[in-house]
């Protein structure tokens, strides 16, 4: 029998039910880095790509908010007003409390951040969680190489006739100069059989590149396990990636990897507090 104390109880039938606050400890599974080393270095590959869409006192918020992030490697449980004084106290420039909120929208919306509401153990809302997401490159997009084009230099003229046909027929005669593997991008049919194929054959439609395919479905894997979904995954993904497509065509998205990673966590959770209510539903 699942009991549950009547405060959560009723966030959970309005589909609120949000993590339970406690020791940053708790949060180890939203880290996605190795160590602090790990954690820096993707840091400085996002600000070359996304450091010019903050102001300045963003920028303050943003590196504070990295500092924070230390104990749990890229998760912190910090207060707002814990880290607006910080930046009053050690930056030298202060920010407001709307400073920092703009901040956390534009890092989410770019894919730098999510972020995990929680709530005390009598149900009344608590600190949030920020979890910074790894840096992914974008592959550029697979360009079509023409294949089995022969190659072939110009002959020598001579004088003598039967050479220059001699000298053709053996140019002809020889195979076609092939293209290095190393320099070939292997399309969709090479991608790795842990993808399911339904995943690849939708994915593939946008991007033909294994490489590309298999970088989204681990993004999935992970956001998956975050979230403990095991059923329903592959359905979920496609419709995630549904999502992705249709941002990409009707505005500008940075970060293809980053922006997909935060659908997934969003559906999954949702995912995850559906299952939830069924489980307690049958319960009672």
């Amino acid at each position: 029998m699942l009991f549950l104390n009547r405060n959560v109880g009723f966030q959970l039938l309005r589909g609120k039910l949000k993590m339970q606050s406690g020791n940053i400890a708790n949060f180890n599974h939203l880290s996605q880095f190795t160590d602090i080393k790990d954690f820096n270095n993707n840091i400085e590959q996002w600000m070359l790509d996304i450091k010019e869409k903050f102001t300045k006192s963003e920028l303050v918020a943003l590196k504070r908010l990295i500092r924070f992030s230390a104990k749990v490697t890229g998760v912190c449980n910090a207060k707002i007003s814990t880290i607006v004084s910080a930046t009053h106290e050690k930056d030298g420039a202060g920010i407001s409390r709307s400073t920092f909120k703009r901040m956390i929208t534009k890092a989410k919306n770019l894919g730098l951040i999510s972020v995990h509401e929680t709530v005390r153990k009598n149900g009344s809302k608590s600190s949030n969680i920020y979890a910074f997401i790894r840096f992914c490159v974008q592959a550029e997009p697979s360009k079509v190489e023409k294949l089995n084009q022969p190659q072939t230099s110009n002959l020598s003229k001579t004088n003598n006739t039967n050479n220059n046909k001699r000298n053709t027929d053996v140019s002809t005669e020889q195979p076609a100069k092939s293209i290095e593997l190393e320099n070939q991008t292997l399309d969709a049919s090479f991608t790795s059989q842990r993808v399911p194929a339904k995943f690849t054959n939708f994915v593939k439609n946008f991007y033909n590149n294994a490489i590309q395919i298999e970088e989204y479905w681990k993004l999935v894997k992970i956001s998956a396990y975050k979230n403990d979904i095991s059923l329903d995954v592959t359905e979920i993904a496609v419709k995630a990636f549904k999502a992705l497509v249709r941002k990409i065509k009707l505005s500008t998205v940075h970060n293809k990897y980053g922006f997909f990673y935060g659908i997934l966590n969003r559906k999954f959770k949702a995912k995850y507090m559906e299952d939830l209510f069924n489980e307690v539903w049958e319960a009672y």
